[in-house]
């Protein structure tokens, strides 16, 4: 299988190239845009997320010879086209947001400088990546926040698509998850890895003892034991004589969780395994792990609903040409116009504002046509949001790999203490600051 990434796009992207190499339209100098118009679900703020893996995927971007072959025998474009194709690179300039950052409403999360043959192709990828990468990292944001101090584990591999699994472990630890049960995650990404059992080990041996026994022989007492295969409460008393004061966990699967949790938390101390911790898992989502904040609850596992963005599978980005040079190579802003999906024109830049540390608005600047528009005469405080990713072809390699996940789980941690309070609510609302635009 070809290493190339060339081919996951849609099939418009190359026939709008096509059809402009053919009226000489292809190299003239464009501007696009990657935004949401609106935060998904009534959300108060999106976290944006997969630059880092867009920029690993734009080095393969190039159309070799089972590309190109698949190209002419399907009759995609021109003969001429595939000709252009063959040393096809992306040559132009991306800027944007970094990773882990927050975004609001008409945020100019990338811009894509070049010629419209450099840029149009990059549409479907870019978006691919960062409309999931950036729903699953939202989510996980509002679970960590919903968690606090608590750590939260990345379990959802089993209810997504298996490269989708790796790129959501990573989207999640840079939003604020602690560890990842995904080995591929922890190899390419360097996230956290973890995990002991799962229920199948317990109905392997003749009883839930000779499980735990073997459980605790391979892996040491400070191991987590899976006590709700059968009864929980038989679970713990055998996993307490077995694991001795010094058990590190038990894992809860199932249940009326606050309950449960009360009950294993009382069983526990009575058996004098005080410090043994319990992990809760069971479909949580940020909902139900708010609702855990006063159980006696020490960490919790998270899958279905963190791998499909809690409800809401996409960010909903939109990729759109807002300048670009006419026939007399004069720079002109473009915009969409349609009801409900209009767009702004003109190059942008973005800041945030802030008053004693705490986030009051999204500062977005409009450029007349393809110039940067000039820093807005605001307090000392603001935040410049736009970074370089790629300059002329040449990619920025400090956002890729892992200690790219761990800069971008850095920056976004810093800048999740700048929202005010009523960001931090679970309920439905407008976004937590205003956009102003000017």
């Amino acid at each position: 299988m070809s290493a190339s990434t060339a081919l996951l796009t849609d099939r418009y992207e190359l026939t709008m190239l096509d059809a402009a190499l053919r009226d000489g339209s292809a190299h003239r100098r464009c501007v696009f845009e990657l935004f949401g118009r609106r935060l998904s679900g009534g959300r108060r703020f999106g976290v944006v997320a997969g630059q880092g893996r867009l920029l690993s995927l734009l080095r393969d971007f190039r159309f070799d010879d089972a590309e190109l072959r698949f190209l002419r025998d399907e009759r995609v474009v021109s003969a001429e086209t595939v000709r252009f194709l063959e040393q096809y690179r992306f040559r132009g300039s991306i800027e944007g947001y970094r990773e882990g950052e927050l975004y609001f409403p008409d945020s100019p999360l990338l811009t894509v400088e070049g010629t419209f043959a450099d840029a149009v192709i990059l549409e479907t990828l870019a978006l691919s990546v960062l409309n999931f990468d950036s729903a699953v990292a939202t989510a996980a944001a509002r679970m960590s926040i919903a968690a606090g101090e608590r750590p939260l584990a990345e379990m959802g591999s089993r209810r997504a698509h298996e490269g989708g699994a790796v790129a959501a472990a990573r989207a999640a630890y840079i939003a604020g998850f602690t560890s990842t049960s995904n080995l591929e995650a922890g190899r390419t990404w360097g996230v956290p890895t973890m995990g002991t059992a799962a229920h199948a080990w317990t109905l392997l041996h003749d009883t839930e003892a000779d499980a735990f026994r073997a459980q605790l022989d391979s892996l040491g007492s400070d191991t987590t034991l899976l006590v709700d295969t059968y009864d929980i409460a038989e679970g713990v008393r055998t996993a307490v004589e077995l694991g001795g004061p010094n058990l590190g966990g038990v894992r809860i699967d199932s249940g009326d969780l606050p309950l449960v949790a009360a009950d294993v938390r009382d069983q526990l101390d009575r058996l004098g395994n005080t410090e043994t911790q319990i992990t809760v898992t069971s479909d949580l989502d940020e909902y139900a792990i708010a609702a855990l904040a006063a159980s006696p609850v020490d960490a919790y596992g998270v899958g279905t609903s963190l791998v499909t963005g809690s409800g809401y599978p996409t960010a909903g980005l939109v990729y759109k040409l807002v300048a670009r040079q006419d026939g007399s190579g004069a720079w002109v802003s473009v915009a969409k116009k349609a009801q409900d999906k209009g767009s702004r024109g003109g190059r942008k830049s973005a800041f945030r504002r802030l008053a004693g540390g705490t986030a009051t608005a999204e500062v977005v600047r409009v450029a007349d046509g393809f110039d940067a528009p000039a820093v807005p005469e605001v307090a000392a405080d603001t935040r410049p949001l736009v970074v370089p990713f790629v300059e002329h072809g040449d990619v920025d390699d400090r956002h890729e790999g892992p200690d790219g996940v761990r800069a971008a789980r850095a920056h976004h941690l810093a800048v999740r203490a700048e929202l005010p309070v009523r960001a931090l609510a679970l309920s439905k609302s407008d976004p937590a600051i205003p956009t102003l635009i000017g």
